[in-house]
């Protein structure tokens, strides 16, 4: 998957000075946001009743139509309260993808390119979150590694 844009809506000025809001689709903020993620096959066979055009919007599976960021955001809001789950952004959801990422091994370099950073110090810093339950693993293994 090909990450070559990204969607925000910004507020404007109008003419008579009333503020309002607009849809905005431009070129990812730095080089290192311009991305290719490989997918795993069992996303794949679900993105592919999506997408026939690779230019188009995943979500819509058409290049001249979005799904607006706020009717996803409370598409999403439902969904978590349809399923008694605690509120969550989409953002919060990145963090947990990252955290989840490197307690399953994942190599660091790896992650911080599929998410987007320039470096790999962002990645550890600000996105992945440790657990008391990681670090016990991680002292077991060392207890393991040894010999006596």
């Amino acid at each position: 998957m090909a990450i070559n844009k990204t969607m925000q809506r910004l507020q404007t000025l109008s003419e008579n000075s009333a503020q309002r809001t607009e849809i905005v689709v431009s070129s990812p903020k730095s080089k290192c946001s311009h991305r290719e993620i490989p997918l795993p096959s069992f996303i794949i066979e679900r993105v592919r009743n999506f997408a026939n055009d690779p230019n188009a919007y995943l979500l819509t599976g058409k290049a001249n139509k979005f799904i607006e960021p706020r009717t996803m955001e409370n598409k999403f809001k439902a969904c978590l309260k349809k399923c008694n789950l605690d509120n969550y952004t989409f953002h919060q959801l990145r963090h947990r993808f990252a955290t989840y990422c490197v307690e399953l091994g994942f190599e660091i370099k790896s992650l911080s390119e599929i998410l987007g950073h320039s470096s790999v110090n962002i990645t550890l810093n600000r996105y992945v979150h440790s657990s008391l339950e990681l670090k016990r693993a991680n002292m077991e293994k060392l207890q393991n590694s040894l010999t006596y």
